[in-house]
């Protein structure tokens, strides 16, 4: 039901109102506040509908759109959007980051990553931007995984869609959720 812009509506509305909707009490509450705070009334049961509490394929109405937009400081609704495109906390960009890429290393090179509190994995790079974890102190991937990985970045999360163990694959996978990958080193460049 929801459109890119009007999810990032409902993020800014729940984060300038400090909690999370997700209760019928917290629409209800919600919905009085909005009335003092913007002298304008939402209902409970179309709040619910917007967030999705309750079931329903019907598109919001502008005039809801608009009292929310202006609850988080912009003109109306259609004033949002075009903030949204303008933004620079939203568009984007090239970004400097240290970086290891798949490409740049020959089969048979040896790559160290970590991330905290304390997880280290070394890593056999087999060609094609496949890796081979050939050690892992603690952390979840084990000896023998695989996966396929274009590039590491520092102080950036290392998403896999999936890891290949036992004949089979894992659901996605992510290490350094919280602080991205700390530690990457190639530690032998698979030359002879």
């Amino acid at each position: 039901m929801g459109t890119p812009e009007i999810e990032e509506l409902k993020l800014l509305v729940e984060r300038r109102y400090g909690r999370v909707l997700g209760t019928t009490t917290d629409f209800e509450e919600f919905s009085l506040h909005v009335c003092h705070q913007a002298g304008m009334r939402l209902s409970a049961s179309t709040l619910k509908r917007l967030w999705g509490y309750v079931g329903d394929t019907h598109k919001p109405r502008t005039c809801t759109l608009d009292v929310l937009a202006r609850y988080v400081g912009h003109k109306d609704f259609a004033a949002f959007k075009s903030w949204l495109k303008t933004s620079v906390r939203y568009n984007s960009s090239f970004f400097d980051a240290c970086q290891l890429t798949s490409s740049g290393l020959r089969p048979g090179a040896e790559v160290e990553i970590g991330w905290s509190p304390n997880r280290l994995l070394r890593l056999a790079y087999l060609g094609g931007g496949v890796y081979e974890v050939a050690a892992s102190a603690n952390s979840k991937l084990r000896q023998g995984d695989r996966f396929v990985a274009g590039c590491f970045i520092k102080q950036q999360p290392l998403y896999l869609p999936y890891v290949e163990r036992d004949g089979g694959r894992t659901a996605p996978f992510v290490a350094g959720r919280n602080g991205g990958l700390t530690i990457i080193n190639v530690v032998g460049d698979g030359g002879e």
